[in-house]
């Protein structure tokens, strides 16, 4: 791959698109992967973790798959959730090519695959699912997470998948630290060297019933 990383936006390595078999959804499917992006060859084994240890995604709205490359979560979710809206993010354009020719050989019309900047301000998610790029660094993924967690709905989860040996409990402390008001977070499963972190947005205070006394 060169001097190319996964998170290149415009990878300058061969392109060298090849077709594999994999497990997705509870089914066999056939995609299209790259060079230049993350894991072309199968899936990872942190978003295999990820994907067998998270529930069923919310049946509609919208659901975010941050860092998506080739599109093994987002597919994922777009089968599991067809009546969903499925945003998969990644500043790779030949990440996101991969993910809208996956998307239209499964017949998935769901998925909106796009950089970070194009998916409007309004929304709101109600899951995100991620493996993260953990090798950006550790200021570009804490801004990462910055930018994305605040934008779940009420009451809604970020799930993340992330190695042990990569720093995947001194993330847990930092998300625990920056996101301690109405959120809450906890290592939710931990398989094959990898833990999946849990952060929970809590529902606002004013948004609850009140209780008005009896006249």
């Amino acid at each position: 791959m060169g001097s190319d990383h996964y998170f290149s936006a415009t990878p300058a390595s061969p392109e060298n698109l090849r077709s594999i078999r994999v497990h997705l959804a509870g089914r066999e499917v056939q995609v299209t992967t790259a060079g230049g992006v993350f894991s072309p060859e199968h899936v990872d084994t942190g978003t295999a973790v990820l994907l067998s240890n998270t529930p069923p995604p919310p049946p509609g709205g919208n659901l975010l798959d941050l860092g998506c490359g080739w599109g093994p979560i987002s597919l994922s979710l777009a089968l599991d959730a067809p009546h969903a809206t499925v945003w998969a993010v990644d500043v790779n354009e030949r990440a996101l090519d991969l993910v809208r020719r996956n998307a239209r050989t499964l017949g998935l019309d769901n998925v909106n695959a796009v950089l970070p900047d194009d998916v409007p301000d309004d929304i709101v998610f109600r899951t995100i699912r991620s493996n993260p790029p953990i090798r950006v660094g550790k200021s570009e993924l804490h801004g990462l997470l910055e930018r994305w967690i605040p934008r779940l709905d009420e009451r809604a989860d970020a799930w993340l998948v992330v190695q042990r040996n990569l720093g995947s409990d001194s993330l847990q402390r930092w998300l625990a630290a920056t996101f301690h008001q109405g959120y809450s977070v906890h290592r939710a499963a931990t398989g094959r060297g990898f833990r999946v972190l849990k952060v929970r947005r809590h529902g606002s205070p004013r948004s609850e019933p009140i209780d008005l006394p009896m006249l």
